[in-house]
């Protein structure tokens, strides 16, 4: 299952949604890390000196603070994933593609206690599986979702190739474009969708002002190795 961002140059692209299993399997490696850091904490609490009215405030500080607030942490500056998500090499992204706000990782995590505490996971599971976006409550409430982020192509099915010295440029206007634009167009190119290419060549066509063409794919190449040749020169 897949899910289309638009990007903010007008541009569709898919992303292969995370799977359920996915999903679990990144909380279970989340849910060790827990395990060991309680196991972690209980041992140094063990075998430190600390007065028994200390006790209550170190088992806060030291055990609940951090395996509360990891969810929220670990997504905030690990770029969507906690350790359990890069494990399973998935993460959080706003559906339009974008990197989540920090409002956004806030809602996800205070929102963990209705998904998955104030009734069962399985809600969540249930709730992922029927939207048809990924999403639990609290990626509904954050427009979120989230996705796979392993390359599902090798290197010689990548589009671009080196463009010889006597190149002829096509498109000029392609210099405007930016390496994120261009990455957004080959992960088009690499799709056998032909209602996305269609859709994708008629929005950069009007990005770079021109409907000179007359084969969507073939368009998209070009517009391709003309920003790589114009990106060369410029070096």
């Amino acid at each position: 299952m897949s899910v289309r961002f638009q990007t903010s140059q007008n541009v569709d692209v898919e992303y292969e949604l995370a799977s359920i299993g996915d999903r679990i399997l990144a909380n279970l490696v989340d849910y060790l890390i827990y395990f060991g850091w309680v196991l972690a904490a209980g041992w140094l609490f063990s075998v430190s000196d600390l007065k028994s009215d200390l006790s209550t405030f170190f088992i806060i500080l030291g055990v609940v603070l951090p395996i509360l607030f990891y969810p929220l942490l670990t997504e905030y500056f690990l770029n969507g994933q906690t350790l359990g998500k890069r494990a399973m090499k998935i993460r959080v992204l706003r559906l339009d593609g974008s990197k989540p706000t920090l409002g956004g990782y806030i809602l996800r995590w205070l929102l963990i206690v209705i998904d998955c505490q104030l009734f069962t996971p399985l809600v969540a599971v249930v709730a992922v599986a029927a939207g048809g976006k990924g999403q639990r409550f609290g990626d509904i409430a954050a427009g979120t979702t989230v996705v796979k982020t392993r390359t599902v192509v090798s290197l010689n099915e990548v589009i671009y190739q080196p463009t010889a010295d006597d190149y002829r440029v096509t498109y000029p206007d392609a210099a405007s474009l930016t390496d994120r634009d261009v990455e957004t167009i080959r992960q088009v190119l690499r799709k056998q969708n032909p209602v996305l290419l269609d859709h994708t060549a008629n929005r950069v066509s009007n990005v770079l002002n021109t409907s000179n063409y007359t084969n969507a794919r073939h368009f998209l190449t070009t517009v391709i190795n003309d920003y790589a040749h114009l990106a060369n020169q410029e070096r």
